[in-house]
């Protein structure tokens, strides 16, 4: 794929241009990618204060005793939100679905243990250490290309 960049000061705005001699899945994908909405950050609760969190410093995201919270640098943010809504705001590419109640950010990922029978351990640049569960160890394999 070739990269061509005009500057030129009489343009408003950027403009994308596409010349192909036919649609592939490279260039489906290409659109997409520059059609997406940039993740939203998220808001976190702590101390009676709101915080914004930038999706890239997250840790995890998980749900626990029916909340949903986020984690940042060895602090954690109630969210105001379901898992699933978070889930949606999120960088698919940087945050993946592990179990029923958690996400974790691939980019903080230090360690994939694959010695558990049927599992996967995880640990995070923060020292937290979690587990894949059964139901997503094969999505896991398939993203992490193992």
């Amino acid at each position: 794929m070739q990269i061509e960049i005009k500057i030129d000061s009489a343009c408003a705005e950027p403009k994308v241009l596409i010349m192909t001699d036919r649609m592939t899945e490279e260039v489906n994908a290409l659109i997409r990618k520059l059609s997406e909405e940039k993740p939203r950050m998220l808001i976190g609760f702590a101390d009676g204060s709101a915080r914004m969190l930038d999706p890239q410093n997250l840790q995890r995201v998980y749900a626990s005793s029916g909340k949903v919270y986020a984690a940042e640098n060895g602090r954690e943010y109630l969210l105001r939100m379901r898992l699933y809504e978070a889930e949606s705001r999120l960088d698919p590419e940087r945050f993946v679905r592990i179990s029923h109640s958690e996400l974790i950010n691939l980019k903080r990922a230090v360690s994939f243990d694959l010695r558990f029978s049927g599992t996967i351990c995880v640990t995070l640049d923060d020292g937290t250490v979690t587990y894949v569960s059964r139901r997503y160890v094969s999505k896991i394999r398939k993203t992490l290309g193992i």
